[in-house]
Order: structure tokens, then C-alpha cells, then sequence
């Protein structure tokens, strides 16, 4: 039978239900009972009501399973060749007592359920392995940062950070007498990078979270990850850093911003090829090659309307491409050029604002994740709007590496 044939069925049994309940009503004020014909319809109905319901669960199952099966048909299958292994028992228990928390809360819980789910310090239920998982598989496609930086995972509260001095090297053959010069590494006064404390809060519909079963690890991946990348993404480009538990942005690198190591605009409020071109070379060649160009969109706009110079106008190709080709970027002077609005806008930035950031940022830029994000589930404060609201806690920062170097590069507005 179509879905529509059991839409319009459904509905119909619905109205004539309704009609048999007033009918009911009418009886039980005049004679103070309800008479069996009545009573029987209303049954049938019911009947008839629950079959059409379970048909169109059915229907709606499959095709959701065939969307899934198609979506996944190049994923192995736990335990089949070259796929993850199955699931364990305590982990089945633990995800299935976890899913049951999101859709009722703790009162759906029974004890040994309960005792399944893992909580920290405070309190919170650690979120799912498999959901945190996708989670970050999902933060990428919301952040510019994320996909180009350099991402570590730790079980801790901070990293340890120790540099070395350079490796000396040297030409010649050992059985010729020629010399090879030691080396002499030098640790260097170790340092830390924190991990800091990002909360997102998602609302999710009631009945969403009823009729969701199959598809609803996608859809709180889906939310959560929204509600904390942006977030993320603006404190790895503006953070203040530690000491207001903020990761530190690029921008905000004190080593990047000390006086030479910066391009200054020639022209307020303006952009021109040669400063850029002045901004790429002052990245050192290692890290130019891998580089790229990070901007607002303003300051894309303002790019994209430069042209190549002939005679006394710019008459000539424009300088910014676009891209032909699915996943790859648009490009300025050759290098790839990411759209990031929380960037400084180019107009308002101000004197000595950051408005262009370029350089190798796999090299010059680490996140740090802590393993575990946290949940707890809001009934009460979203009820009247019929939304639970669950508020996540996730344990990141990020940091420059390597800024005596320049592997990142800054512009800044004109005084």
C-alpha cells in the first residue's frame, strides 16, 4: 500500500474516531451509559487505528533503513573484514542505556542501566564512544580551524610542550677521515597547553526525539556539533588564551604581533596585491608552500575585484580563482584562500587590527581535545515549548606552535 493511501486511511479513522467519542459523550449526558453499538465502534476503530499505525512504521522503517544501507554501503559491518570489530556486551548495554537517557532521562533508567551509563566528577553522563566520535568527524564541515590545523587528542588536563635546539649535519664519507659534527639538542624550559572548558547547549523537539530511533545518533552528532564549532572557531582565530580560559587565537600570538614580524596595509580601509604578495613572502619558504590565505568575507570581496595590472588599469584576470573542482578551495596568488568571519572585517577593523592571516597551519596551529565530552539532559527549562535541552561540555583549546618561526604570518590595518 503508498504511504499516502495509509496517510489518508489514518486521518480518516481519526475523524470518525473522534465522531464515535462525541456520540459516546452525547449518550453517557442523556442516559447516563453508553450503549454497546457505540461502545463496539469505538473499539473497531481503535483496532483498525493501531494496524494502520503499525503499517506506516513499518513503511517509514524500511525506507529509513534503505537510506542508511545506502548512505553506508561502503562501511564494513562490525566484525566483518577490514570493519571494526563487534561491539562487546558492556558497550551494547552502555549505548543502549545512554540512548535510552537522551529520549526519557534518568527516571527510564533501571539501576543496572544506570549503573551501565559512566559519569564524572560532577555528576554528568560521558556521551556515547561512538556518538563523541562522530561528533568530531562532524566539527570539520562547520569550522575552517579544525580542518587545517594540526588536531591531538589527550586524557589529560594539559600538554606538555619541550623544544629542542636545532640538529647540526654535515658531508663526508667516515673512511676517509672526514668529520661528522655532533649535535647538541638543548631542552629547552617546558610549557603547557590547557585544555579549556567549551559549553554547548542543543534543544531538541519532544516528539523528535520519540519517532527517531534509527536516525537519532546523526541527529544529536548533527546539533551538537553546531552548537560547539562555531564557538571553537572563533576562539581559535580571537581567544584570549589561558588566562581568561579561552584558547589562544592566531591573532592573538604575541609572538606573531611583535613589531617586523606583521605586514602593515599601505592604505586604510583598502587591500592591494603587493601587500599580500608582501604577506605570503614573509612566511619562510617551508612553511609558504603549504600555506593559505584566511580571511573575512569583506576582505574576500575586496580580493576578488583585483585584477592583473595592464597599462595604466587593471584591465587583466582577476587575481582570485574560483574553484572548479568539488572540495577544493578558491585560491589568491596561487594559494588556497578559506572564508572565516570572525576574522577581523577589513572596514572596521581599526589601527593595527589583524585582518589577514597566512601561512602553514597544519604547522603553525595544534587543537588539543581532551577525551570524554560530557551531557546532562534539561527537562524542565525547554517544557512549555515542548524541547529537552542537553547541555554538552567539551574540553578543547588550541594554540600557535612554532611562532618564533613564522609559520603563520599576520596583516594588520594602516595607522
Amino acid at each position: 500500500m503508498e504511504l499516502k493511501d495509509l496517510a489518508d486511511m489514518i486521518q480518516s479513522a481519526v475523524e470518525e474516531l473522534h465522531n464515535a467519542v462525541e456520540r459516546q459523550d452525547a449518550e453517557i449526558a442523556k442516559f447516563g451509559v453508553v450503549t454497546g453499538e457505540t461502545k463496539s465502534t469505538i473499539e473497531k476503530i481503535n483496532t483498525d487505528l493501531t494496524e494502520l499505525i503499525g503499517q506506516k512504521a513499518d513503511h517509514d522503517k524500511k525506507v529509513e533503513e534503505l537510506e542508511v544501507k545506502l548512505q553506508r554501503q561502503t562501511i564494513p559491518a562490525p566484525g566483518a573484514p577490514g570493519g571494526p570489530e563487534g561491539a562487546t556486551e558492556e558497550q551494547k548495554a552502555r549505548k543502549a542505556a545512554f540512548y535510552k537517557y537522551i529520549r526519557g532521562g534518568e527516571v527510564a533508567l533501571a539501576p543496572e542501566e544506570r549503573k551501565a551509563l559512566v559519569e564524572d566528577a560532577t555528576g554528568q553522563f560521558l556521551v556515547e564512544p561512538e556518538l563523541d566520535a562522530e561528533i568530531i568527524r562532524e566539527l570539520p564541515k562547520i569550522t575552517v580551524i579544525r580542518g587545517l590545523a594540526t588536531v591531538r587528542t589527550i586524557g589529560k588536563d594539559r600538554i606538555k610542550m619541550r623544544s629542542i635546539g636545532g640538529v647540526s649535519v654535515g658531508w663526508g664519507k667516515l673512511e676517509t677521515g672526514a668529520e661528522i659534527t655532533e649535535s647538541s639538542p638543548v631542552p629547552a624550559t617546558p610549557t603547557y597547553q590547557y585544555v579549556e572548558d567549551l559549553y554547548g547547549l542543543a534543544k531538541i523537539g519532544e516528539d523528535e526525539l520519540q519517532d527517531s530511533d534509527f536516525n537519532l545518533e546523526p541527529i544529536l552528532a548533527e546539533e551538537f556539533a553546531r552548537a560547539l564549532g562555531e564557538e571553537e572557531d572563533k576562539q581559535f582565530i580571537l581567544g584570549d588564551g589561558h588566562d581568561v580560559e579561552e584558547p589562544e587565537g592566531i591573532t592573538k600570538n604575541a609572538t606573531l604581533i611583535t613589531a617586523g614580524n606583521f605586514v602593515t596595509s599601505s592604505v586604510a580601509g583598502a587591500v592591494t596585491v603587493e601587500k599580500f604578495l608582501e604577506l605570503l613572502y614573509k612566511c619562510p619558504t617551508q612553511f609558504r608552500r603549504n600555506g593559505s590565505f584566511i580571511v573575512n568575507s569583506a576582505t574576500e570581496l575586496a580580493l576578488r575585484q583585483l585584477r592583473g595590472k595592464t597599462g595604466e588599469s587593471y584591465e587583466g584576470p582577476f587575481l582570485w580563482q574560483p574553484s572548479t573542482q568539488e572540495g577544493k578551495p578558491n585560491t589568491f596568488l596561487g594559494r588556497p584562500i578559506y572564508t572565516q568571519d570572525d576574522v577581523l572585517d577589513l572596514t572596521t577593523c581599526g589601527t593595527g587590527g589583524v585582518f589577514a592571516i597566512f601561512g602553514d597551519i597544519k604547522a603553525g596551529y595544534r587543537i588539543v581535545d581532551r577525551m570524554g565530552m560530557t551531557i546532562q539532559r534539561l527537562t524542565e527549562l525547554y517544557s512549555e515549548a515542548g524541547l529537552v535541552g542537553f547541555k554538552i561540555h567539551k574540553r578543547v583549546t588550541g594554540g600557535v606552535m612554532r611562532a618564533s618561526q613564522l609559520p603563520l604570518t599576520l596583516m594588520v590595518e594602516h595607522s
